[in-house]
């Protein structure tokens, strides 16, 4: 398990990195004239000049369970240049992950989203400035008491880095609210957990507790703090852009699975 979830990190990484490796090798030229997006028995692909697209790594064809999906594969495809840039492809890279990862990955996925729950950003409170308290305070509290009501569980958090386990009763509960869920839905919610440092905004977005903004906002709470007192800098503001585009990647895709 430890292999594959090193394997999807590979894939979903914070995206500037990958970016900036991308720029650094050369590119493979566009092979393909015309791109479609249609039904499959089983689900729905992209065809580039008729020939349906497989996964990079492991050559397997990618079919999607819902339409909406292939439609933004096949806008990423199509707005590719002269050369192919899978960097600007964030939708084909989480698929693809997706589907080379496999069905047999689902537990671990599942896991990692509760093991980020249960030592969770929104649970480690600074101490001090007040000012921080404060913004942790506003963004984290509510979040907090929606997920504690709607799943019938508490939470212990803590102060600075001391660490707190969590009521078992609590992890359990979350765990069993990804029971059943689509590869793809907890591929799109561990990208979302690895950008957020969070699962519990994650199962909140998931379960219509907290939107996709107020998410963004409360994972950044320190970071705009430290903006606020220190400016911010031009490489960590790209590299936050990059960002963006990943998490609003897995948003897109977590709506389209929505039953």
């Amino acid at each position: 398990m430890r292999d594959q979830l090193e394997d999807i990190q590979k894939h979903l990484d914070d995206g500037y990195g990958r970016a900036q490796h991308l720029n650094r090798v050369e590119l493979p030229k566009r092979f393909y004239t015309d791109v479609a997006a249609g039904p499959v028995d089983g689900g729905f692909v992209v065809t580039l000049d008729g020939r349906p697209v497989k996964t990079p790594g492991r050559k397997i064809p990618v079919v999607v369970p819902v339409a909406p999906i292939a439609t933004a594969m096949a806008g990423e495809w199509a707005a590719q240049g002269e050369f192919i840039n899978p960097g600007s492809m964030p939708t084909v890279r989480l698929i693809n992950s997706a589907i080379e990862s496999g069905e047999a990955s689902t537990p671990a996925f599942r896991q990692e989203i509760i093991k980020f729950a249960g030592g969770d950003l929104l649970l480690y409170r600074a101490e001090t400035p007040q000012p921080l308290v404060a913004a942790q305070e506003q963004r984290w509290d509510g979040a907090l008491v929606r997920l504690a009501r709607h799943f019938g569980v508490s939470f212990q958090p803590t102060f600075a880095l001391q660490h707190q386990p969590q009521p078992q009763v609590t992890l359990d509960r979350l765990a069993a609210a990804l029971d059943g869920e689509h590869l793809i839905t907890l591929t799109a919610m561990v990208s979302m957990t690895g950008l957020t440092g969070s699962g519990l905004l994650t199962l909140g977005y998931w379960h219509r507790l907290l939107d996709a903004d107020a998410i963004w906002a409360a994972a950044h709470v320190d970071e705009d703090y430290q903006i606020s007192q220190w400016g911010e800098d031009e490489e960590a503001a790209a590299r936050r852009a990059m960002r963006r585009v990943e998490f609003d990647t897995a948003v897109a895709v977590l709506e389209a699975m929505r039953p």
